[in-house]
């Protein structure tokens, strides 16, 4: 099959929003997941996005940046979502996909990447782990809901 890994555009929202709320699904919190495509049309400047598409246009995976600054690294990108259709894993999109971000942080003139993970997902935590990454247990998310 072939993949193309792209950065996403307006056309894409609808797609992206139907991925988000399997993803919010899959991380077994589909009621957190209030964005939509409106939502993202108003704040698109801030929405960053690489899609995995096949030949016929269904997007079929995603990942989610923006940029941070860390004190202690400097310039950052942070990864905020990763995710690959149940039906289209096992087959390196996740794996063209975090490059892609990787390879972008570079380009740019990043010192890190960051993201995280939910310590069930066992499959998650070792492709990380596959690739280098330092998986903290030290600290923990603090999210405060506007």
């Amino acid at each position: 099959m072939q993949i193309t890994i792209r950065d996403s555009v307006e056309a894409d929202f609808d797609q992206i929003v139907d991925l988000f709320k399997e993803f919010a699904t899959f991380e077994k919190h589909p009621e957190k997941m209030t964005n939509s495509v409106d939502r993202m049309m108003i704040e698109k400047e801030f929405f960053h996005c690489f899609v995995a598409e096949t030949t016929d246009k269904k997007i079929i995976g995603y990942a989610t940046y923006f940029f941070s600054y860390y004190t202690w690294f400097g310039k950052s990108l942070y990864m905020d979502d990763l995710y690959v259709q149940p039906a289209y894993r096992g087959q390196s999109i996740g794996t063209q996909l975090i490059e892609k971000v990787i390879n972008y942080a570079k380009e740019t003139g990043c010192h890190k990447v960051r993201w995280q993970v939910t310590n069930w997902n066992q499959p998650a935590i070792d492709f990380y782990n596959s690739l280098g990454a330092e998986i903290s247990i030290e600290q923990q998310n603090c999210d405060l809901l506007l």
